[in-house]
């Protein structure tokens, strides 16, 4: 009996050390993460902070580095986002709606999730290649503000499809059949009763879904989008550019003046970004109350 509480004891310790040595690598690895990003947001203040001025937001792009501003890149990211989000929506959560309360848990449905759990970790440039082929030589849609927004669509609903499925999971089944025992048929089981409880996530997913889509570039490069534009877009079949283009373009040029325009680019669009994230968080909150 000595013997096995001895060997016990020396195993306890022993994995106590193990537990404690993981322990400080993982903490350490955290901390380079940490550390490196922190360095680099600092370096970016620093170059950057200058530079935020109103003519940044007021001005065109201009080859003077002083009269130089992101005007039609802030506006045509807006204007992408208010075109991709309706469409992302609806087709995002329509998709996953069908998927998990309509559609039969069969090999074809199998295979349709297959697909779109993969597609959402294809890497951006694709997206790219499919939406130079397919919206602007196919549908004739040319390098227009609607080409990239649908490109970017394509890009952002797998993303959109899975996370409103796992929403949907997550609504406990004694809803559903609370609502069929009331005599409720499937539409309004789904629309009453499962859709309100699982919005916050829905919302939360499609929210972090655009805060991906307005900051890539490759697929908006690969379909021509312009890396200078001194003009707003009248209509969706108009060229455009977006702030992570007009941010390339400026760090393409060897003036230190554009570079400092560049980090003011990369302030702005991380505020954007933290401003989405934070609109995700008040709207999932304010939802999880209501249902």
């Amino acid at each position: 009996m000595n013997l096995l509480q001895g060997g016990n004891r020396h195993q306890i310790a022993r994995r106590r050390k193990i537990d404690f040595c993981l322990h400080l690598l993982f903490a350490a690895a955290t901390s380079v993460g940490v550390i490196a990003l922190c360095a680099l947001l600092i370096d970016i203040m620093i170059d950057g902070i200058s530079r935020l001025q109103p003519g940044l937001f007021e001005n065109f792009p201009s080859r003077r580095a002083e009269r130089a501003g992101m005007k039609s890149a802030i506006v045509g990211s807006m204007y992408m986002l208010c075109i991709m989000l309706p469409i992302s929506f609806v087709l995002g959560v329509g998709a996953a709606i069908w998927l998990e309360e309509y559609a039969g848990k069969n090999r074809f449905t199998r295979l349709i999730q297959l697909n779109i759990s993969t597609l959402a970790g294809v890497p951006s440039i694709v997206y790219g290649i499919l939406g130079l082929t397919l919206f602007v030589r196919l549908l004739m849609l040319q390098r227009s503000l609607l080409a990239g927004a649908l490109t970017m669509t394509i890009l952002v609903l797998p993303i959109i499809i899975v996370s409103a499925q796992e929403a949907l999971r997550a609504v406990p089944k004694s809803r559903r059949d609370a609502s069929y025992a009331l005599g409720a048929n499937r539409w309004q089981t789904v629309s009453r009763a499962v859709l309100p409880s699982a919005l916050p996530g829905i919302l939360t997913g499609v929210i972090l879904a655009m805060s991906r889509a307005i900051g890539e570039t490759a697929p908006l490069i690969m379909i021509g989008a312009l890396t200078y534009v001194a003009f707003l877009p009248k209509h969706m079949l108009d060229q455009f550019t977006v702030m992570p283009i007009q941010i390339y373009n400026w760090l393409s040029r060897p003036q230190p003046e554009f570079h400092e325009l560049a980090a003011a680019g990369i302030i702005v669009l991380l505020a954007m970004l933290l401003l989405m994230n934070f609109a995700a968080i008040l709207l999932r909150n304010k939802f999880s109350k209501i249902s």
